[in-house]
Formats: C-alpha cells, sequence, structure tokens
C-alpha cells in the first residue's frame, strides 16, 4: 500500500505523521512523504532550502520506526491540491494525508484550499486530520 502524505513542517505535521505510522504499520506500507512548491518566482533558494530539511527531519522519524518512506519535493509550476493529486495519479498511491486548517468559508473563497482540492480530485481515499 502506496500512503501519500502532504507535508508542509506545521503544526499538525506531528499529527499527519502519527497516522501515517499506524496506517503503514496496519497495511504494510510505503509512505510518500510530498511537499508541493509552485516554483518559479514564487519559490527561492531558501524556501526549498528549508522545505527539504523539513522532508528528511520526517522521514528520519519514520526511519525510526523501520517504515519505507521517501521523499518528494514537487516543483512543477502547479498549485499545491493539483499536483498532488497529479503526483498520487502517477504513483498508483491509495490514500492521501493532508492536514487541513480550519478557515471561514469567506477564506476558503477567496485563498482556496489545497486540502479542498485534494479531496474534490484524488482518485483514492483522502483522510484529513486538523
Amino acid at each position: 500500500m502506496k500512503i501519500l502524505v502532504g507535508y508542509k513542517g506545521t503544526n499538525v505535521g506531528k499529527a499527519l505523521m502519527d497516522i501515517a505510522v499506524e496506517h503503514a504499520k496496519a497495511f504494510d506500507g510505503e509512505i510518500l512523504l510530498v511537499t508541493s512548491m509552485v516554483g518559479g518566482e514564487k519559490s527561492d533558494n531558501k524556501e526549498i532550502a528549508i522545505a527539504e530539511k523539513n522532508l528528511e527531519s520526517a522521514k528520519a522519524y519514520f526511519d525510526d520506526f523501520g517504515l519505507k518512506s521517501k521523499t518528494h519535493l514537487l516543483v512543477r509550476g502547479l498549485e499545491a491540491g493539483e499536483d498532488i493529486v497529479n503526483f498520487a495519479k502517477q504513483n498508483s498511491v491509495d490514500e492521501i494525508i493532508i492536514g487541513v486548517r480550519s478557515r471561514s468559508q469567506v477564506g476558503k473563497l477567496i485563498f482556496g484550499s489545497t486540502a479542498q482540492s485534494v479531496i474534490l480530485q484524488a482518485a483514492c481515499p483522502v483522510l484529513t486530520v486538523k
């Protein structure tokens, strides 16, 4: 089983990782840690280096449990939701685990929602963590 964990190193990250550990153990799964950045002028080298460091720290967490995991920093010019859904399809992912932040309906309309996009477009089950 392939489990994609959408990871940004935020405060939701620990809860995401704990659930991913449980699922990977229960289903003999492989964890794909994914961070998506638009790229181009919107992402500078410092942001990319921070994202890579966050992914490696998360991978070390899974390594401590003896779980198989890989990191993927996506800088493909796509918005995060679309990027994650495309990556999941390309890699035959069985489950996506992503964090959600509470926002008002107006906030979602103005800023969009990565989680909302993934939930609506993914071809596999999506587990959200608040």
